[in-house]
């Protein structure tokens, strides 16, 4: 089995004013500027006369819909023709391509997270405050998690249906509750559309890999005097992924080492980023790390050779056999991926003035990955007695008195650990929803009730720590001669079956077997939520004021089973099931104030009490001013919210065994590799994180030049009591520069050979972090007929500027992330640009995504000589830049009508130019040899990659 594998807009009314009415929009960002395409909404005056002779844009910034006003909040709107130009595998990646959209877990990045069970999900991340402080509806209603953490999985949306996303990228607790710290996505769905519609596509990368087919129906139809009607979608994605980083750019080991030359105060950088390094101690056979045998390794067959060290300071060698000690080919860089998903929304108007609905969907994924080798940097014990030690390696151990030593092997004879996730998440959904007149007004309400479940299986490949251990203590059997177990001399019914560690294709099925196992845990995230919400208006100074309230109650809970067998003693997995639940009741009321002097003000409160953590007030005030009829100037104040998510209240215990490197005090330059579990539990105390935001955005539309749109929205959003956990290296460097409380959340042990180990690290969430986050987004269009010939062009642009990502835990000093591309910190800008040509039978369409230059850290010191001391908040180093990239696509159709029949065939080509990421090192500690050399969250890794689609409408 060790194959790959284990290797219409919507208007106020009707279905879709449930949670998605808020205000027209007249601006710029009706032509957005994400895609390839325009994204259309009609102009509004204040005239009455031409309110009514325009279709309205109802968007996610509030639930108050009020014609001829613009949104206080920032708001993208991403029509189906943007979404079908853009032609992506999934909505998650069109989405996480946006400036305001950075770091979100996708499948690419997540697939090493093997204990924690987030492989292959697709999230979405504004601001680069994390997914879950980014709420996603779909229809404006909340959807199951597919995480413990409360992420939702955008895969799980029926993706063809979606008529529009929409981006509000600020705070909206107030009005939509927990998680819109950063902002809202909500994904539309086009609950009108009548007929059938059939899309084929297919793709691969120009160096013939992750291939990529995916088939999708939709229908639509009135029935019963078009008092009711229905919609059905069906969908299937197969992703082949791929296996191993068969990438030219990763072949030349990059790494940030330890410099083997510095010395505390010799005025050198502690740390290099360089190329031709490795792991010196470890190699597939594996490598002899101590005693006069060291550099002894072993071959295919076992065969004996002698380790040629560069300039080595383990555990790494810059030079010499580098590329003996290379593990980053055995990840996937792309998983593989199978997806199949049905959806059923159904309507009828009971009376004129009162509709019922009624929605169902399953979606089920499947995803696989490799997720590294299994590697033992230089801790495992050979006993002088081993029966796979080669003959003449036990002669020279005889002869120079060596009685054991110390093995370091990335394990050759292992397949590399594998991810198999499958989820499968059904959601249900009834209500009504309707309108009235009552007290002189005109009344707009709806209610709902809403099931959604998630069912997880989450398996990871692993090596069972104590099979391994007997296995590899292997000797000759005194009375028979034959290769066992030396716990089977007295335990001869325990099943041992003896595993070289000396050598590469020298173990059988039979032995791989009874070292390595399916770690596996069963998980359920259950969410039931009602709501009831009204809209009207009452008369106001200038103009009627728009109201909206309601109330909603949500519950969520967790449940699991693991067999006893997986919850402990395996390298990767021993899960733990987790059980704990919440509820929590809100009420809300939000106000569209018309005021004289062009001005419009926005309020709303929401009070949420959590059965977990009591009550909590969120608010949020708005303010546009019209300067002009081309100038409009906003501001909006609030305070949002983010609770703790199931598994920070209630988790059991994830645990992971990996290793990092302990400070050596007689040599400070030359820390100890030491292998360590950690283990990480739930905190039920946790309170619900507190932000305030701030937004100032002006627009510019010129009525001398028609069609152009400019904008430009300054945001900082401070979070306070921020729920964080401290990193297992930085607890350890933390109690070695002599802060006992950080020792106190370790247990240290003497290991097989003496040496000091950690037998166990302890972790967990606490409220203990403020952040603050600062920007600057920039947007700006331009739409215009082709002079002399048929069709109109569409000239975009859409940037953001991190200016700042600030965290303090009150223990560390301060860091700033912002401008550092190589983890999940934003660079300094996101940018993307697109000029589409477009006539009734042709598009053709350039994007380019950019990223800005960047640096490793913030509080690096990079310098060659004369450096200061370096210290683990201040690092010396030799190089601390990044590269930035620019990547262009390009889409072209031709769309076909035959009678009723319309037949659009497309072509995409992503990375036109076949351009490299940059290079970004990972090192010096932890999994950091498994790693390929590029930031996957900013940077395209697969190389120009190309997509072959067809489409028909009945």
């Amino acid at each position: 089995m060790f194959n790959k594998r284990i290797r219409k807009s919507a208007a106020c009314s009707g279905s879709n004013s449930r949670r998605c009415c808020g205000y027209t929009i007249s601006w710029l960002g009706l032509v957005l500027t994400a895609g390839m395409g325009a994204v259309h909404a009609q102009e509004t005056s204040d005239s009455s006369d031409s309110d009514a002779s325009m279709e309205e844009i109802m968007v996610t910034g509030s639930r108050v819909a009020r014609s001829g006003y613009e949104t206080q909040t920032p708001v993208t709107v991403i029509n189906q023709e943007t979404i079908e130009s853009a032609a992506p595998t999934n909505l998650a990646d069109f989405v996480n391509e946006l400036p305001g959209v950075v770091g979100s877990s996708m499948p690419s990045t997540s697939n090493r997270s093997q204990s924690s069970g987030t492989a292959g999900v697709n999230s979405v991340n504004l601001r680069a405050l994390g997914n879950t402080r980014t709420l996603v509806l779909l229809d404006g209603r909340r959807s199951v998690g597919s995480l413990s953490n409360g992420t939702v999985d955008i895969n799980t949306f029926p993706q063809a249906l979606v008529k529009s996303v929409e981006v509000v990228t600020g705070g909206a607790s107030a009005t939509y509750g927990s998680d819109a710290v950063s902002g809202v996505v909500n994904f539309i769905l086009d609950h009108d559309y009548t007929g059938l519609k059939v899309d084929f596509n297919a793709g691969e990368t120009s160096r013939g890999d992750d291939e990529t087919q995916s088939a999708t129906i939709g229908y639509g139809a009135s029935f019963a005097n078009d008092r009711g009607h229905l919609l059905l979608n069906g969908e299937v994605t197969r992703r082949e992924g791929i296996y191993g980083v068969p990438r030219d750019w990763n072949n030349d080991g990059w790494y940030l080492v330890n410099n083997p030359d510095y010395v505390p105060g010799n005025g050198l950088p502690e740390r290099l980023v360089v190329g031709n390094a490795g792991q010196s101690v470890m190699t597939p056979g594996g490598i002899i790390t101590n005693t006069a045998l060291r550099g002894t390794y072993f071959g295919v067959n076992s065969t004996v050779n002698q380790f040629a060290y560069g300039n080595t300071r383990d555990p790494w060698t810059i030079g010499g056999d580098w590329q003996l000690g290379q593990s980053n080919n055995t990840v996937s860089l792309i998983p593989e991926d199978d997806r199949d998903g049905v959806f059923a929304h159904l309507t009828y108007n009971i009376t004129d003035s009162i509709e019922a609905f009624a929605e169902a969907s399953y979606n089920k994924s499947h995803a696989y990955g490799w997720g590294g080798s299994f590697y033992d940097k230089g801790n495992v014990r050979i006993q002088g007695d081993n029966a796979f030690i080669p003959e003449t390696v036990q002669q020279r151990m005889t002869d120079l008195g060596i009685t054991e030593f110390t093995l370091g092997t990335s394990n050759g004879d292992l397949p590399n650990r594998f991810n198999d996730m499958e989820r499968e998440v059904t959601r249900y959904v009834v209500g009504l929803n309707g309108s009235f007149s009552a007290l002189g007004r005109d009344w707009s309400w709806d209610t709902y009730y809403q099931k959604g479940f998630t069912e997880a299986r989450e398996s990871v490949f692993a090596t069972n720590l104590a099979n391994l251990g007997m296995a590899t203590d292997a000797v000759l059997d005194p009375g028979t001669g034959e290769i066992v177990c030396r716990s089977t001399l007295t335990d001869p019914g325990n099943g041992c079956i003896p595993f070289n560690r000396m050598g590469i294709g020298v173990n059988t099925p039979e032995a791989v077997d009874y070292v390595t196992g399916w770690p596996t845990r069963l998980q359920r995230f259950d969410q039931e939520v009602l709501a009831l919400n009204f809209t009207t208006d009452v008369k106001g100074w200038v103009d009627p004021i728009g109201l909206a309230f309601g109330l909603e109650y949500r519950t969520e809970e967790i449940s699991g089973s693991v067999e006893e067998q997986y919850q402990s003693g395996w390298r990767v997995g021993n899960y733990l099931p987790t059980f704990g639940e919440y509820d929590v009741f809100e009420g809300y009321v939000e106000a569209l104030v018309p005021l004289p002097a062009n001005l419009e003000l926005s309020t709303a409160v929401r009070a949420t009490d959590y059965s977990t953590s009591g009550s909590v007030t969120t608010w949020k005030v708005g303010l546009n001013w019209s300067v002009t009829d081309d100038v409009r100037l906003r501001l909006t104040k609030s305070r949002d919210i983010r609770a703790p998510g199931l598994s920070e209240l209630f988790e059991a215990g994830r645990r992971r065994t990996n290793t990092l490197q302990v400070p050596n005090p007689a040599d400070p330059g030359n820390p100890t590799n030491v292998q360590f579990t950690e283990n990480v539990t739930g905190n039920p105390n946790l309170q619900p994180e507190e932000a305030d935001s701030l937004g100032l955005g002006l627009v510019w539309r010129p009525s001398f030049v028609e069609g152009l749109g400019l904008s430009v929205d300054y945001y900082q959003i401070d979070i306070n009591d921020a729920i964080g956990e401290l990193g297992a290296q930085q607890i350890v460097d933390r109690c070695f520069e002599g802060d006992d409380v950080y020792c106190q959340a370790i247990d240290f042990g003497v290991g097989n050979t003496g040496s000091t180990v950690i037998t166990e690290l302890r972790n967990g969430p606490f409220n203990f972090v403020t952040e603050t986050a600062e920007g600057i987004d920039l947007e700006m269009s331009y739409l215009f007929p082709m002079t002399g010939l048929p069709g109109d062009v569409t000239l975009s642009a859409l940037a953001t500027h991190y200016l700042e990502y600030k965290t303090d835990d009150g223990i560390n000093p301060a860091t700033d992330d912002a401008g550092e591309n190589a983890g999940s910190g934003p660079p300094d800008w996101l940018y993307r640009i697109s000029a589409t040509y477009n006539t009734d039978q042709f598009t053709v369409g350039l994007t380019g995504r950019g990223v800005s230059d960047g640096v490793y850290n913030n509080s690096n010191i990079e310098c060659l000589t004369g450096c200061p001391v370096s210290t683990s908040v201040n690092r010396t180093v030799n190089n601390n830049q990044i590269d930035g990239a620019f990547y262009t696509d390009l889409y072209m159709s031709h769309t076909l009508m035959s009678g009723d029949t319309e037949t659009q065939l497309f072509f995409k080509v992503t990375n036109l130019f076949d351009r490299d990421p940059p290079i970004v090192v990972n090192g010096p500690s932890d999994s950091s040899q498994v790693e390929p050399y590029t930031n996957e969250a900013l940077y395209d890794t697969r190389g120009r990659a190309f997509k072959l689609g067809v489409r028909f409408r009945w």
